[in-house]
């Protein structure tokens, strides 16, 4: 991995991809989602502070998990400009995400655990189908066939 000398406190949009490990075309979509900031030299070419790094990875982290990126735009949005991200931001910010990463979970078990309901009958039956009328919800609100 390329190594910047401390004296450099800005990088190159190939630096940043350089260091990152994400493309170019992730950083400059990753700026036009208001994930990451950078400044314009004279010849127009992308200049980033060294928190660039951080939150690029804080960015990918979150990414892996699943996490939207309006969500990690808003958790960003609560750090000050120009101070990489620390551990503490980190573990306060996705603390807000477990939640509903639990909730996710809970719902990709029980799809996996029913897939093979599903397979081997291949109805989708709105009466007993787990996984197109789970817990047979329709049936307590409405009769008849809504899907």
């Amino acid at each position: 991995m390329p190594q910047i000398p401390e004296t450099v406190h800005e990088l190159t949009v190939g630096q940043l991809s350089a260091r990152s490990g994400a493309a170019v075309s992730a950083l400059h979509f990753y700026e036009s989602k208001g994930l990451i900031s950078s400044r314009r030299t004279s010849g127009n070419q992308r200049r980033y502070t060294r928190d660039a790094l951080r939150r690029v990875a804080f960015v990918r982290a979150a990414q892996r998990v699943g996490i939207p990126l309006a969500s990690i735009r808003e958790a960003l949005a609560e750090l000050p400009e120009e101070r990489t991200p620390t551990h503490e931001d980190w573990a306060r910010l996705s603390a807000a995400w477990r939640t509903e990463l639990d909730r996710r979970i809970t719902r990709l078990s029980r799809l996996r655990d029913h897939l093979a309901d599903c397979i081997g009958c291949g109805c989708l039956s709105l009466e007993t189908c787990a996984l197109s009328n789970p817990d047979d919800v329709f049936g307590e609100r409405l009769t008849g066939s809504r899907l």
